[in-house]
């Protein structure tokens, strides 16, 4: 088996494993808490990371990590996993299932396997570079509607209340699409590696958000780059769309610089 198969299989276990333990928490009672950047974190995003973490230490005891709730081990290994454990925590506090776990692995700045788990709603989405995009089991692959009046956009907040420099050009691509929806965090990006929607959108986004979504995207036939046209996890916003409305999609946004090679970072 070589790596890219052995990682596949491995950020698709954990996922779940770790998103399982997130789930035992969900529609509970939490006290839900305000981290300095003004995100809810509960008991439930730090169990979940630190069951990632446990399985980590057993299976890649060399390898980095880096996770949103309990930050970095770093020793300079040549692989870093990077742990989002609940995405959506202002959905799952409220009872919305559209939250998921969210795991990378990275060797450099190279993003190589990701998956999103979702656990209420029993999907997962699996990718690894040269292996293809995998939706419980079954390839994925983006939806080919070519052009923007036909198709379905998404983003986390339509406000952009954490990247307002963005919000006119959200505004632009909404009212040329056909529909635009706010079914956002993971889940958004998850309809359009399967072929349900064809634009995602995030002003801001960290790189344990993204780490997991580029290379289902990329995998699955679809352009993953951040607001400037980057083809990067690591850029600190994103737009994911598929193949054929890519460029379209992102002149609407003002990026009409964009890489053509969008290979997950390779």
């Amino acid at each position: 088996m070589n790596e890219e198969s052995l990682l596949l299989e491995a950020v698709a276990d954990l996922a779940r494993a770790a998103g399982n333990v997130a789930n035992r928490h969900f529609k509970s009672q939490l006290t839900v808490e305000i981290k300095a950047d003004g995100s809810p974190v509960t008991i439930a995003d730090r169990a979940a990371e630190s069951a990632a973490r446990k399985w980590l230490a057993q299976r890649f005891p060399e390898d980095d990590i880096i996770g949103e709730e309990l930050g970095a081990l770093d020793r300079g290994a040549r692989r870093r996993w990077i742990i989002d454990p609940i995405d959506g925590t202002k959905s799952f506090v409220r009872g919305v299932p559209l939250w998921g776990t969210l795991v990378g692995v990275s060797i450099g700045e190279v993003i190589v396997a990701g998956a999103a788990y979702f656990p209420v709603l029993d999907e997962l989405l699996c990718a690894a570079h040269g292996q293809g995009c995998w939706w419980n089991g079954a390839r994925a692959h983006v939806s080919t509607v070519d052009r923007l009046s036909a198709a379905t956009v998404l983003t986390t907040d339509e406000r952009f209340a954490a990247a307002p420099e963005h919000a006119e050009s959200w505004r632009r691509l909404a009212d040329r699409a056909a529909l635009s929806r706010s079914w956002g965090d993971c889940y958004g990006y998850l309809l359009v590696a399967t072929g349900r929607a064809e634009v995602m959108v995030d002003g801001a986004l960290a790189a344990w958000d993204a780490a997991a979504l580029m290379p289902a995207i990329v995998e699955a036939g679809g352009v993953f780059t951040d607001w400037s046209g980057r083809a990067t996890a690591f850029g600190g916003s994103a737009i994911a769309t598929n193949l054929t409305i890519a460029a379209e999609s992102r002149n609407v946004l003002g990026n009409a610089e964009m890489e053509t090679k969008n290979g997950g970072g390779r």
